[in-house]
C-alpha cells in the first residue's frame, strides 16, 4: 500500500471515529498496526490529521459559534457560560497532559491496552446506559452547571489513555452528571475544539521541526478526508443518540477489542 493512500484510510477513519464514543487514537492505533507501519513514524500524523475534524464542527456549528461570539462583546450571560464551560473543562486535560506527557507517548503504541480499553469503555457505556437517567433536554452547552463542566473536564483526562475515547468519556460522564444526550453530545463536540488545537499545536511544536515536506503533504490529504468525513458522520451521530442512544457503540467496542485481541494473540 502507498504512503498516500494509507493517508487517505487514516484520515477518512479519523473522520470516522473522532467524535464517535468508539476512540478514534484506538482505531488509527490499531490500523496502523494493520497496515504493518512504524506506531511511531505515523504518530505525529494521527495526531496532526485532527484539526480536520475541529473544521468540521467549526463549519457545522459556526452559527453557535458566530452567536457566542456575538454574545461576548455584549457581555450576556448565555455566551458567558457557554466560554466558562469549555475553558473549566479544558484546563485539566491542559494540566495531566503537560504533566505527563511521555508517559501518554509511551502507551500510544501499545494496540494490547487499545484492546483492551476499548472493552472495557464499551461495558462501562453500556453501564452507564442502563443506569443513567438524563432528562429528555436540557439548556444546552450554556446552560451547564459550573461543577458539572469541571467534573466533565476530568473525566475528559481519562482519553489520555489509547482507546478509552474522548468523545465517550466526555458524553457519558455528562450523561453520569445529568446532562441530556443531546447537550452532552453538544459539549464534547464543542469542547474538542481547544481539547485537539492544544494537542495538536503540543505535538507540531515537539516534533514539527522533523517533518519533511512529503510528511506535510501526506497530513493535508489524511485531513481533507477526515474533514469531509467528519462533517457527515457528526450530524448523523447527534440523530442516532437522540433517538436509539449508545448501546450499538458500546458493543461495537467490546466486538472490535476482542477481535483485535485475537488478531494480536495470532501473529
Amino acid at each position: 500500500m502507498t504512503d498516500t493512500l494509507a493517508a487517505i484510510l487514516l484520515g477518512i477513519l479519523e473522520g470516522l471515529t473522532e467524535f464517535l464514543p468508539v476512540s478514534s487514537t484506538g482505531h488509527l492505533i490499531l490500523a496502523t498496526e494493520l497496515l504493518g507501519f512504524d506506531q511511531r513514524e505515523w504518530e505525529v500524523f494521527n495526531i496532526a490529521i485532527q484539526p480536520a475534524a475541529i473544521l468540521a464542527i467549526v463549519v457545522l456549528y459556526w452559527r453557535t459559534f458566530w452567536d457566542v461570539a456575538k454574545g461576548l462583546f455584549g457581555l450576556e450571560k448565555g455566551a458567558l457560560n457557554f466560554v466558562r464551560n469549555l475553558l473549566v473543562a479544558f484546563f485539566p486535560a491542559v494540566i495531566l497532559g503537560l504533566a505527563f506527557g511521555d508517559v501518554i507517548e509511551t502507551m500510544l503504541g501499545n494496540a494490547v491496552l487499545v484492546c483492551w480499553t476499548l472493552i472495557i469503555g464499551g461495558v462501562a457505556i453500556l453501564a452507564i446506559e442502563r443506569w443513567a437517567k438524563p432528562p429528555a433536554e436540557g439548556a444546552g452547552v450554556s446552560g451547564v452547571p459550573l461543577r458539572t463542566a469541571v467534573l466533565i473536564g476530568l473525566v475528559q483526562c481519562l482519553a489520555m489513555i489509547p482507546g478509552v475515547s474522548r468523545s465517550g468519556a466526555t458524553i457519558l460522564g455528562a450523561m453520569a452528571f445529568g446532562v441530556d444526550r443531546k447537550t452532552a453530545a453538544e459539549f464534547s463536540f464543542f469542547l474538542a475544539v481547544p481539547t485537539l488545537s492544544g494537542a495538536t499545536v503540543y505535538q507540531l511544536a515537539k516534533y514539527g521541526s522533523d517533518l519533511t515536506s512529503r510528511d506535510i503533504e501526506l497530513i493535508g490529504i489524511g485531513s481533507l478526508a477526515g474533514f469531509l468525513v467528519a462533517l457527515v458522520v457528526v450530524k448523523l451521530f447527534v440523530a442516532v443518540v437522540t433517538k436509539i442512544g449508545f448501546g450499538p457503540f458500546a458493543w461495537y467496542r467490546i466486538v472490535i477489542g476482542l477481535a483485535g485481541l485475537a488478531w494480536l494473540s495470532l501473529r
